[in-house]
């Protein structure tokens, strides 16, 4: 038979005044009056149908008692991994089953995948030869010698959060369309008790999903991206019974692009008396990134900040910026590295593409704001002596090391605090640079170029529009956009 796929679910001992018959999982005390759970009313269980006996009677295995919804998930992925080895081979799996029957009888601890190997015996080598899917994930993401250290962060956060708890446990030849639909259908219900949680009156609920993200569509289409890049693999190997990539057959819904959205006067207001954030991805007038810059001015590290605004680099690109790469006399700045964060590890990198590595020309004020913290630094580092870190960087603290992309994205939010602006990223600072551009009348062509993108249409598709009151001023200069008036280091 096929693996089933059980269910966890909440359970008390009440039981009903006029019957006396226990309530079980109908006791109204489970959940809280706004739909939560209540944490201190009973306890959580698993039940999932076994193979059957070798009399052919049916089966179940259930336990109750756990503490946690996550602790009851935990026993009943142990039970279907078990059962998974034998999958295929009837009299096997009523050996496992037959193993795991005992230990919840004994109250002991369940067999694990390596015990049932064992206890069945020799009669399964080709089946012990199909590793599971969270078995062949771990094999392939190590044998990736030449991903990028990001590339390999973001996979293994993919294969740990979501492909492993969900999928692990199924052998790789026996995974189906209906497993991947059950994975997110299961990150959907998740989604949802975060919502509802984030949503209610209750202090304890909201505070029980303090923390936890829900999982974006984009995200979703990512995490069947490595998946099917694991499972591609498999299909090519000669030694696994992989015929077919089922995540190139499950449809999700689409993800489109979010393009920026501006913080006009209404949303302010809006977000002002609610605290809702219109758009993921949300971007400041010309008039809102004067206010920024002319309060970053009192930063030392204000050129960083004018630099992203005008220019728009990534934010890898400005903190990994080079005083090799930089040419002050021409006008221009080559982005040829930039460091990435790994958690809160960083490392540098080359761009990911070709159109990554370019060059940008600089204007006038940003030439002299450069000039002015480059003497700013030189007075840094005569002051700091032997104690000097000699890192090369354009930006770095007052001892010469480099800064962390984090740091820097926290230092921003809170001078735009301070400012009273509404909130954005650093990565919407670059946003606003493109928007501003583009609005100011310079080519798509020349604005897709300096922020390294692979198309102009990408460019084109984001960004035009962003501001239609500014474009008409299409003769403008983009750094006129910004009636800045300071042209010092800062700070």
């Amino acid at each position: 038979m096929a693996i089933r796929e059980g269910s966890v679910f909440k359970r008390c001992s009440c039981r009903d005044d006029t019957t006396g018959k226990p309530l079980g999982t109908r006791c109204p005390k489970l959940k809280r009056p706004n739909g939560g759970w209540n944490s201190a009313h009973g306890t959580w269980a698993f039940q999932i149908e076994l193979p059957r006996r070798a009399s052919g009677a049916r089966r179940q295995a259930r336990r109750i008692g756990f503490d946690t919804q996550e602790a009851a998930r935990d026993h009943l992925d142990h039970i279907k991994a078990a059962l998974a080895v034998a999958e295929g081979d009837e009299q096997a799996a009523i050996k496992v089953a037959d193993l795991i029957e005992a230990a919840i009888a004994k109250r002991t601890d369940l067999p694990g995948t390596d015990e049932v190997r064992r206890r069945i015996g020799g009669g399964a080598d080709t089946r012990e030869q199909v590793p599971t899917v969270g078995e062949w994930l771990t094999e392939w993401l190590a044998g990736k010698k030449k991903l990028a250290a990001s590339t390999r962060l973001s996979y293994q956060g993919h294969i740990t959060n979501y492909l492993a708890p969900h999928l692990g446990w199924v052998r790789l030849d026996k995974l189906g369309v209906g497993h991947l639909q059950m994975m997110f259908e299961a990150i959907e219900e998740t989604n949802d008790h975060i919502r509802t949680s984030r949503a209610s009156d209750d202090r304890e609920v909201r505070a029980s999903v303090h923390g936890m993200r829900t999982v974006s569509v984009s995200t979703k289409h990512r995490i069947r991206a490595t998946l099917r890049s694991a499972l591609s693999a498999a299909v090519s190997r000669p030694d696994l019974p992989l015929q077919v990539n089922v995540a190139s057959h499950i449809e999700l819904e689409s993800a489109p692009r979010p393009k920026p959205v501006v913080w006009s006067a209404e949303r302010v207001a809006r977000y002002r008396k609610t605290g809702e954030v219109p758009a993921p991805v949300m971007v400041w007038t010309p008039e809102q990134t004067t206010r920024f810059l002319e309060r970053a001015y009192r930063d030392r590290l204000y050129a960083l900040f004018h630099l992203i605004a005008l220019k728009g680099p990534r934010r890898g690109e400005a903190v990994g910026l080079e005083w090799d790469s930089v040419r002050l006399d021409d006008g221009a700045i080559d982005i040829t590295t930039q460091v990435v964060q790994l958690g809160w590890d960083t490392a540098m990198s080359a761009p990911k593409s070709a159109a990554g590595r370019r060059t940008v020309t600089l204007d006038t004020d940003t030439v002299k704001v450069l000039k002015a913290w480059r003497k700013r630094q030189r007075q840094e580092r005569l002051k700091a002596g032997e104690s000097w870190t000699e890192s090369g960087r354009v930006f770095t603290h007052p001892d010469g090391t480099g800064l962390h992309p984090g740091w820097v994205s926290g230092l921003f939010g809170r001078i735009a605090a301070e400012a009273g602006l509404p909130p954005i990223s650093l990565h919407g600072l670059r946003h606003g640079a493109a928007s501003l551009s583009l609005a100011a009348g310079v080519d798509v062509k020349v604005v897709s170029a300096e922020l390294g993108h692979t198309t102009t249409a990408f460019t084109q598709d984001t960004y035009q529009s962003v501001f239609p009151d500014v474009a008409k001023a299409a003769a403008e200069a983009t750094a006129k956009l910004l009636p800045l008036k300071q042209t010092g280091a800062g700070g």
